[in-house]
């Protein structure tokens, strides 16, 4: 069930995760009450307009959300996984890493930053993203190879927090040297996240820089625009959104391969938007029929690892 509290001005905020919520029928929604003619309009409205919540699950309901990504008939190359005790976390942490197959020689990283209420497992199980799967089918159809490797991040929002769990230096300090140690090239890597991975994706972009980074691709990152319309856990204080937010900080990312998908349904889409807006040079990706899920995210997998293998090769 989606989780909501006032927003700035009164709103209700919905924190949707990667589920819909509960869900009405559309007859329900443009003819229930009295003036139904006159409220299912102004609810089609408000959904165009983002004046209401539950976007996503009202696209849903609507036939708004557009075909569901199939994860590749293929068979996936070298998987390994495992936990390490992290001390910047406080608890063991679980990961896992996909290679192409076939794939010899030290390989650049794509880091991948799941969702909330998701772990180190989503990028890769077939019921969420089929990474390795898709990845298998990229490089068999000329994307140059790299690997993926996943992390668990719990739902710190990929940040540093007051509580002690430190997701952001877990990445950076103990996972990179991991993967280090496994072989693979981490002078410089990928970066990938979907919802609150999207979110964080951005930002370890821009604090690593580009001499670190080649390219981020964010699905459907999470983006306020204040603080009083965050979800209840994503920061800490007002202070902590103001000393992570990405929103007005585009210019972190110059000299770096960006990349942002929303679906047009997605809770995300009015400040994804906002934020490609931003930038002086327009990022890849865009816009299309999409909710805030793994159906949509599936869809663009292949465009989105395309993109990725290109601008590591490149750089």
């Amino acid at each position: 069930m989606p989780v909501n509290r006032p927003g700035a001005s009164g709103v209700i905020i919905f924190d949707m995760g990667d589920a819909r919520g509960t869900r009405i029928s559309r007859r329900g929604l443009l003819l229930g009450g009295t003036g139904a003619a006159v409220a299912g309009g102004a609810a089609l409205a408000g959904i165009e307009t983002e004046v209401l919540p539950g976007r996503a699950w009202l696209y849903h309901r609507l036939g708004r959300d557009g075909a569901e990504g199939v994860v590749p008939d293929v068979e996936a190359g070298a998987f390994a996984s495992g936990t390490f005790a992290s001390r910047a976390r406080g608890k063991d942490v679980g990961w896992a890493i996909s290679r192409p197959p076939g794939a010899t020689g030290t390989l650049p990283v794509v880091v991948a930053l799941h969702g909330r209420r998701q772990d180190h497992t989503s990028a890769f199980r077939p019921d969420r993203l089929g990474l390795d799967r898709f990845l298998a089918a990229a490089v068999a159809d000329g994307v140059p190879p790299f690997a993926i490797a996943s992390v668990d991040g719990g739902d710190s929002y990929w940040h540093d927090r007051a509580d002690g769990d430190h997701a952001s230096t877990m990445v950076i300090d103990e996972f990179l040297p991991l993967l280090a140690d496994h072989g693979f090239d981490t002078r410089r890597i990928g970066l990938l996240g979907w919802s609150m991975g999207g979110f964080g994706a951005l930002r370890f972009a821009s604090l690593l820089g580009p001499d670190r980074v080649p390219a981020v691709a964010a699905l459907s990152p999470a983006l306020w625009r204040e603080y009083d319309d965050t979800a209840p856990g994503a920061y800490d204080d007002e202070a902590d959104f103001d000393a992570t937010t990405v929103m007005g900080r585009q210019q972190d990312l110059d000299g770096i391969a960006v990349r942002v998908d929303c679906g047009e349904g997605d809770p995300f889409y009015a400040t994804s938007k906002e934020y490609v807006e931003g930038f002086d040079r327009r990022p890849a990706g865009g816009f299309e029929l999409g909710d805030h899920d793994s159906g949509y995210w599936r869809r663009i997998a292949p465009s989105v690892l395309a993109f990725l293998g290109g601008a590591i090769a490149q750089r």
